[in-house]
């Protein structure tokens, strides 16, 4: 096992492994900005280093400090967190070359899933279904409008090298396309340092299914059941639950076993979620691979009992896995809101600035992972999220009974935040019946 582990990110996920290595009794090492200079959770590390000014791209970003830094350390290993460099695999090289344990998949493994145009050439490999869409990335633009038509409108484009939303763009004609893609070019490039996009037909009034995978060095992987991201704004998700209340018990199953399949395919290792769109009639669809912690990982803990991030410690020191898929048991129901700081009225207009009270929740059935706090300052230079309410219930009813509960409790004074959004939208007839896909929210703020 690691004696010592850089935590190379920021914020509540920072917090999050700092807590989870404490627990099994391995010293951390927190990297920092100038930007993040006396926050709180820096003091529950061991050691904690500045790397460089707030700009990410000069410090979470830089890999040159922060390899530099794991030296003058001497850890054992470095732990990425979601975001960031969680999927560069230049990073995971580098951790590899200089001795280091990446605590994610080998660098090959996350170069073959991190091309979504690769990794959809895999899962058609092991008859997993995959949208009608190009084979390779988009070169010439009357070849995607030949492709377009063929497939038919609308179509999405979307980044080869990356996800998260940018570098998405929808089509629904020829002049669309053609405009759309040297958009989605420009976005992909700036966000990812690669241009390369793809098309694929769009899937209406589907459902954004993901199932959680967690994978040893001895070939053993397991599923630790399905979340429903369906609730999302401009492809960035806003409420995540587990199960699924909007697909079958053999859909349920299906997409699990082929989401192990295709880790097994790639000799995955660690944690990592296989995504698919889900359609009104259980028929589902490969989307990508994310080769990381995702940010909705809690409300998985919550239902199965598994530790995902020190499963994830423990994987990468070489130790099996500490489960096995027939003695795992998925119980009641946990729900996820991402709390951002964002101004709802104003388009989601971020609110940086000082949070002046900052009341959490509590009571049974609630997780609150978090690392802000009354005085806190939220800084313009990095996500919006300031805090994941995680709610828990024997059953949907009861799990949205207490999530309605936190909701009306939870008080944050001095910023915006998505707060109030969630208390109505939660109201939903839609939401509140589990009847719901990728479109509900857009629709919802149409209505509103």
């Amino acid at each position: 096992m690691f004696s010592r582990i850089l935590v190379a990110n920021r914020g509540e996920i920072a917090l999050r492994v700092i807590r989870a290595c404490a627990e099994m009794g391995i010293e951390t090492v927190a990297v920092y900005s100038q930007g993040d200079a006396g926050a709180r959770y820096l003091e529950l590390a061991d050691d904690a280093v500045c790397i460089g000014p707030a700009s990410a791209a000069q410090s979470y970003l830089n890999v040159p400090r922060i390899i530099a830094t794991a030296e003058i350390t001497n850890v054992d290993a470095i732990h990425p967190g979601y975001g960031f460099l969680s999927e560069a695999d230049e990073f995971a090289e580098i951790c590899e070359e200089s001795n280091i344990v990446f605590i994610g998949p080998r660098s090959s493994v996350m170069k073959q899933m991190g091309n979504k145009v690769r990794a959809r050439e895999i899962a058609s490999e092991k008859k997993i279904p995959v949208l009608p869409g190009s084979n390779s990335p988009i070169e010439d633009d009357d070849k995607a409008v030949e492709l377009a038509k063929k497939i038919g409108y609308p179509v999405m484009i979307k980044a080869a090298a990356g996800g998260g939303g940018r570098g998405m763009r929808i089509a629904h004609n020829e002049i669309s396309l053609r405009n759309m893609l040297a958009l989605a070019k420009s976005e992909a490039g700036a966000a990812f340092k690669d241009e390369s996009v793809y098309i694929e037909k769009v899937l209406q009034n589907a459902r954004h299914i993901e199932v959680q995978v967690l994978a040893d060095n001895r070939g053993n992987v397991i599923h630790l059941g399905e979340r429903d991201c369906s609730i999302q704004r401009r492809y960035q998700k806003l409420i995540e639950e587990t199960p699924s209340p909007g697909i079958s018990e053999s859909t349920r199953s299906d997409v699990a076993k082929a989401a192990v399949n295709l880790a097994k395919s790639v000799n995955y290792t660690g944690a990592g979620t296989v995504e698919f769109l889900v359609d009104k009639d259980g028929n589902f669809y490969f989307m990508e691979m994310n080769a990381r912690l995702q940010v909705e990982h809690p409300i998985t803990e919550v239902v199965s009992g598994v530790d995902i991030v020190k499963e994830q410690i423990r994987v990468a020191s070489g130790e099996k896995l500490g489960q096995q898929q027939k003695r795992l048991e998925f119980r009641g129901t946990a729900i996820e809101c991402r709390i951002n700081a964002e101004d709802p009225s104003d388009n989601f207009k971020t609110s940086p600035g000082r949070i002046t009270q900052f009341i959490p929740p509590g009571g049974p059935g609630i997780r609150l992972d978090t690392h802000v706090y009354s005085g806190y300052t939220v800084s313009p230079h990095y996500d919006s999220m300031v805090a994941k309410l995680i709610c828990y219930g024997p059953t949907r009813r009861d799990a949205l009974g207490v999530l309605r509960r936190a909701l009306s409790e939870f008080q944050i004074s001095g910023i915006k935040t998505t707060v109030d959004f969630f208390r109505e939208l939660i109201e939903h007839r839609g939401y509140a019946g589990g009847d719901y896909n990728t479109h509900f929210v857009e629709e919802f703020l149409g209505n509103a």
